[in-house]
């Protein structure tokens, strides 16, 4: 038996090396927690913000504080993550724009996504909803490629930034239709929707957790939902592509993010709390209720889900010829 010490040794050594982390991990969260959402409030992120933060303040037994950190499609916010400790007291939650869009619009993005963040979870996926204000005379998907063509140059589209998937998902629908309609972008969901409400722009392509109960209140009508398949909380709603444009397919995803260098330990936690939380069925009710369609995806398959999704909207950014700021 003597001649086995060796890996009675090499057993111990590895243990003491990983005590540590695992010490840390069962300590952890010892203070509060700060939530980042890179958008201002009342849009999508926010409030899938604020509703996991508020789940997670329950079961890490320490309050998750949301801050919202607008500005620049959401980079401001972003990069504030990216250069903050690794330690599992900063998280945010990220989405396509910011990580997945941004590095093919920006050549100057002061953070690398790839480089500078660990994937925890996959939170969900929501459709965006083609709406436009009452006054504007259509219908459908089809009457409004008409009205647009009509029309060149004098529609406008709303979205909630320069780079956001609202604007990607407008300018991917003016080149399969071949319109000509002018973007205007604002600083956030809430101002776009606004100046939507009071017919200062004539649609937009927004999530429907933002639009929703403007949808249901008779104040926006909505033509179309942007992916591939209808949405269950609006299922009486046609896709974009079953409406006059065949193979048009656009949503945005929202997952959970760390600085680059957390310990594993803590993203397990991170991610086995937050996916409990989406299984809870107050929360699954309502992030159904608002369009979402929620995952709780682990780190690695969610990052290798991400890495994916950078090359293919650099494809939409390049055929649609979009120019970022």
């Amino acid at each position: 038996m003597a001649g086995y010490g060796w890996i009675r040794t090499l057993v111990a050594a590895l243990s003491f090396c990983s005590f540590p982390g695992v010490v840390f991990a069962q300590d952890y969260p010892s203070k509060t927690v700060r939530w980042v959402s890179p958008w201002p409030p009342g849009g999508a992120n926010d409030i899938f913000s604020r509703i996991l933060a508020q789940k997670l303040s329950e079961t890490l037994g320490q309050a998750v504080v949301v801050e919202n950190r607008p500005g620049a499609a959401g980079a401001i916010g972003t990069e504030a993550v990216a250069r903050s400790a690794a330690d599992g007291y900063i998280i945010t939650l990220g989405s396509s724009p910011t990580h997945a869009i941004a590095p093919s619009l920006n050549p100057a993005l002061p953070y690398d996504p790839l480089r500078d963040f660990e994937a925890v979870t996959l939170v969900a996926v929501v459709p965006n909803v083609l709406v436009v204000n009452p006054a504007v005379p259509a219908n459908s998907v089809r009457e409004l490629i008409a009205l647009a063509k009509s029309r060149p140059g004098t529609l406008n589209f709303a979205s909630a930034g320069n780079g956001t998937s609202q604007h990607l998902s407008g300018e991917l629908f003016k080149v399969m239709a071949g319109v000509d309609m002018v973007h205007v972008p604002y600083k956030g969901t809430a101002p776009a929707l606004n100046e939507l409400l009071a017919g200062q722009v004539q649609l937009a392509f927004d999530n429907i957790p933002a639009l929703l109960p403007h949808i249901q209140s008779g104040k926006l009508r909505a033509l179309a939902v942007t992916p591939a398949v209808r949405s269950v909380a609006l299922p009486d709603l046609p896709t974009v592509a079953e409406s006059g444009l065949p193979g048009y397919d656009a949503s945005v995803w929202f997952g959970v993010f760390v600085p680059a260098g957390t310990p594993r330990p803590v993203i397990q936690r991170l991610h086995t709390e937050i996916a409990k939380a989406l299984a809870a069925p107050d929360v699954k009710a309502r992030m159904a209720a608002m369009g979402a369609e929620v995952s709780g995806m682990g780190p690695e398959p969610f990052r290798e889900f991400w890495r994916k999704e950078i090359p293919k909207w650099a494809g939409v950014v390049k055929t649609a010829a979009i120019k970022g700021n």
